[in-house]
C-alpha cells in the first residue's frame, strides 16, 4: 500500500511540477508558448491513442470495437456539452465578468480545457491502481512512469493560458493541482476497487482518450496554428508524439 500512495503521489505531482515550472515561463512569447503547447500536444495524443485507446481495444472482449468507439464519442461529446451547458466557468476564475465582459469567452476556454485534462487524468490513475491492485507492480510502475512525464508539460501549459485570461495566480496554482488530485484518487480507486474498475476500465478509458482528442483539435491545435508560428508547432507535436511512443516502447 505505501508504494501505491508514492505512486499516486508522484503520478499527481508531477502536474504540480509541471505548474510550478509553467510559472517561471509564463511571459515567454506567443511562439515559443505554442511550441510547448503543441509538444504537449503531441505527448496527449500519442497517450490518449498507445496509452488509453489501444489499452480500451485490447481489454474490450467481444464488443471491443463498440465500447471502444462508444467511450472515445461519449468523451468528446462530454467535452462539446460541458462548452455549450456550462457559460459560466468563468465564475470558478474570480474575475468580475460586468468589469471584464471581454474575458468571459478566453476564461470559458481555458477552463474547459483544464477540465478535459482532469476528467482523463481520473481513468489514467484508475489504470495505474489497478496494476497494484492485480499484483502486477511493474506495470502499474511502468503505466505510472509515463502518465507521470506526460503530466509535467500538461501542468505547463495550464499556468499560461489561466494567467493570460485574468485568472490569479493563487485560482491558477489551485486548479493544476486540482487535476493532479483527480490523478491521485484514481490511483487509489482502481488499487481499492480491481473488480469494478476491471470491468469498467475499456470504457473509461476509451472516454478519456475521446476527451483527450476533442481538446487536441478543438482547442490546442487551433491555438498553435494561430499566431505564425504553424511549422515550429507542427513539429513540437511530432516530437512529444514520438517522445511519448519511445517511453512507451522502452519502458513497456
Amino acid at each position: 500500500m505505501q508504494m501505491v500512495w508514492l505512486t499516486a503521489l508522484g503520478v499527481g505531482g508531477a502536474t504540480v511540477i509541471g505548474a510550478v515550472i509553467g510559472f517561471f515561463f509564463r511571459k515567454m512569447s506567443h511562439r515559443h508558448s505554442d511550441i510547448i503547447l503543441s509538444f504537449a500536444a503531441g505527448v496527449m495524443l500519442a497517450a490518449a491513442v498507445i496509452g488509453l485507446i489501444l489499452p480500451s481495444l485490447e481489454g474490450g472482449g467481444d464488443w471491443a470495437v463498440v465500447v471502444t468507439a462508444a467511450g472515445i464519442l461519449l468523451g468528446a461529446l462530454c467535452l462539446n456539452l460541458l462548452d455549450r451547458l456550462v457559460p459560466h466557468l468563468h465564475r470558478l476564475s474570480g474575475v468580475d465578468q460586468e468589469a471584464h465582459p471581454d474575458q468571459a469567452k478566453s476564461i470559458n476556454k481555458v477552463l474547459l480545457f483544464v477540465t478535459a485534462i482532469a476528467i482523463h487524468n481520473l481513468p489514467e490513475g484508475i489504470a495505474a491502481g489497478v496494476g497494484f491492485g492485480t499484483g502486477n507492480t511493474a506495470e502499474a510502475i511502468t503505466i505510472a512512469a509515463g502518465i507521470a512525464l506526460q503530466n509535467i508539460p500538461e501542468g505547463m501549459v495550464i499556468i499560461a493560458p489561466m494567467l493570460a485570461a485574468g485568472i490569479s495566480p493563487r485560482r491558477t496554482f489551485i486548479a493544476a493541482a486540482m487535476t493532479g488530485l483527480v490523478e491521485v484518487l484514481g490511483t487509489l480507486l482502481g488499487y481499492l476497487a480491481v473488480s469494478i474498475s476491471a470491468a469498467i476500465l475499456p470504457f473509461a478509458l476509451a472516454f478519456a482518450g475521446g476527451t483527450m482528442l476533442y481538446v487536441i483539435s478543438d482547442e490546442m491545435i487551433p491555438e498553435t496554428h494561430a499566431h505564425g508560428s504553424e511549422r515550429g508547432a507542427t513539429w513540437a507535436l511530432l516530437l512529444g508524439f514520438i517522445l511519448m511512443l519511445a517511453m512507451t516502447h522502452y519502458l513497456g
